[in-house]
């Protein structure tokens, strides 16, 4: 490829995660620091799906959440040479233009809407352009992938994406229960995404979808993220061919107009193996304790590519598709013009 292309990362972070737990939780830097924005503006990043608000916890959802839309407002607003929020896909084509990163506010859960569907305008407003209905366990809304009932779209949950479609803010469907998903689906009047998944075909994990699943929201005209993550194998480290195998899985099913990536991680390389393991082990036991680890999750398999990493992982992986014979308007694709299109779709409506 000639010109840097558009990437975007549907899925992740720049949080520096060689900073410790406590410096990543500070709600005023939230773990970002320059070496993180700088590293992240070499990787090539146009945009990422920044996971903001609650997610799980003790803290009030709707609380936490507005509190940290106004702390990544306020970052934003000290970094403007660097960050740029994203409202629309002009801000994104802006963001290539001015060589910042995009940042796409998103949820990861929408328990933070309480009993009150018309929540979802409030954080319309205030930008967030991605909710996803549910995390691994059951909420109001519906299923999370981890729950065995497998119960579906409640009747809350409808009226949620109703919402979501009115005011176009994008169904991100990663993390619920399949019926929840294929609920969704059928429920939405716009198209849908699976902003963060890996192929259960491949890899049958509760965290990857079917193959019915994606060729759904394929068809729907929507956009189905393949993530850097763990659930791509079974039992053992995951490596940069397992990803390449569900990229490719998901292309054939989808079409090559409807993947690209969502890396569920960030961009900054670990300093120190031996602390990020201590750390990974009190993160993994405490999310299993708390009942919200999804099956693959483990200690000792760490949650990001080991061969894949760093500044030129999104290069590396575009010479890899190369090399296997996709073509450069593809690969293109797969990086960034495919969640582009879908977006377009859903925020111009």
């Amino acid at each position: 490829m000639k010109e840097q292309p558009i990437i975007i990362d549907t899925s992740g972070s720049i949080t520096n995660l060689n900073l410790t737990p406590a410096q990543q939780k500070d709600e005023f830097t939230m773990g970002i620091d320059q070496r993180s924005i700088n590293e992240a503006l070499a990787s090539g990043l146009t945009a990422i799906n920044m996971t903001m608000g609650y997610v799980f916890g003790k803290e009030d959802p709707f609380e936490q959440t507005v509190r940290q839309i106004a702390a990544w407002d306020a970052l934003i607003r000290r970094t403007p040479e660097s960050l740029r929020k994203v409202w629309t896909v002009k801000d994104i084509q802006a963001a290539h233009t001015n060589k910042q990163v995009g940042v796409i506010y998103g949820f990861q859960n929408a328990v933070m809407m309480g009993d009150n569907e018309h929540r979802v305008e409030i954080f319309a407003n205030l930008g967030v352009r991605f909710i996803q209905l549910t995390y691994n366990t059951r909420n109001s809304l519906g299923d999370g992938s981890m729950m065995p009932e497998n119960q579906g779209l409640t009747e809350f949950g409808r009226k949620v994406v109703h919402e979501l479609n009115r005011h176009h803010v994008l169904v991100d469907l990663s993390h619920s229960g399949e019926q929840t998903c294929l609920d969704a689906i059928a429920a939405s009047s716009q198209p849908t995404i699976i902003s963060h998944t890996g192929c259960r075909a491949l890899t049958n994990l509760p965290r990857n979808k079917t193959d019915r699943e994606l060729r759904l929201v394929a068809e729907s005209g929507g956009f189905v993220g393949i993530y850097f993550m763990p659930f791509l194998a079974i039992g053992r480290q995951f490596t940069s061919e397992d990803l390449i195998a569900h990229i490719e899985h998901a292309v054939n099913v989808c079409g090559e107009d409807h993947v690209g990536i969502g890396t569920d991680g960030s961009v900054t390389k670990i300093d120190d193996m031996q602390g990020y393991m201590t750390e990974l082990k009190n993160e993994v036991d405490h999310r299993h304790a708390t009942g919200i680890a999804a099956t693959g999750e483990r200690a000792d398999i760490v949650p990001f590519l080991s061969d894949l990493s760093g500044t030129n992982k999104f290069m590396e992986l575009a010479d890899m598709l190369a090399k296997r014979g996709h073509s450069s308007g593809r690969i293109e694709k797969i990086l960034g013009s495919n969640f582009m299109n879908a977006a377009d779709r859903i925020w111009s409506a």
